[in-house]
């Protein structure tokens, strides 16, 4: 997904502070010179805000479980505001690690290709057999992957267990997350 370029690193700072340990992206104190308003004076202006948001959470939860923000009337994503905060680049794609998608912890985030942030995916919503890339045939289990948008059919098992291993195997195979196929913390398993 194509995104819209992010204010530069400078300027994200000037209007940011922001926590790793926690994840939280906080509003800055705001001076005097941010603000321009023909009616008001900007000192006024500059009182009024920073005693609303100055040091409070800068981010609220969207729909989809993302935090997000608003800056200079755009609404931004927090996970790619940190990203560029902390290391000053434009990043592809932002991976939660864990799944959690408003986990803005550093440790939790990662910039990745599309490709790659498929391959730390949860366990899909539909999944009936509670493994992800398994499901019945017959009276058998069929394991398959799916790298690179190609499906590889690894095989026909006898038993769960021996499909799961196997699809494990080839997640290993094909470079997946650890952590591909979880049960997703965005609804109940």
């Amino acid at each position: 997904m194509a995104h819209r370029p992010l204010p530069a690193q400078h300027d994200l700072r000037q209007l940011f502070d922001y926590d790793p340990e926690s994840g939280q992206l906080l509003w800055k104190r705001r001076d005097v010179s941010m603000f321009k308003d023909k009616k008001q004076p900007a000192s006024h202006n500059a009182a009024i805000w920073n005693g609303k948001n100055a040091g409070r959470v800068a981010c609220s939860r969207t729909a989809s479980g993302y935090l997000e923000t608003s800056v200079f009337k755009r609404r931004l994503l927090a996970h790619r505001v940190i990203w560029k905060w902390v290391h000053g680049e434009e990043p592809d794609e932002i991976d939660h690690i864990n799944g959690d998608r408003a986990d803005n912890r550093l440790v939790n985030l990662r910039s990745v290709h599309h490709e790659a942030n498929g391959r730390n995916l949860a366990r899909r919503k539909n999944n009936t057999s509670g493994a992800t890339g398994v499901s019945r045939y017959g009276n058998r289990w069929l394991a398959r992957i799916c790298p690179s948008r190609r499906t590889i059919y690894i095989g026909i098992f006898d038993s769960f267990d021996e499909a799961v291993a196997a699809r494990r195997a080839a997640e290993v195979a094909y470079d997946y997350h650890p952590n591909h196929g979880r049960p997703s913390p965005h609804y109940p398993k």
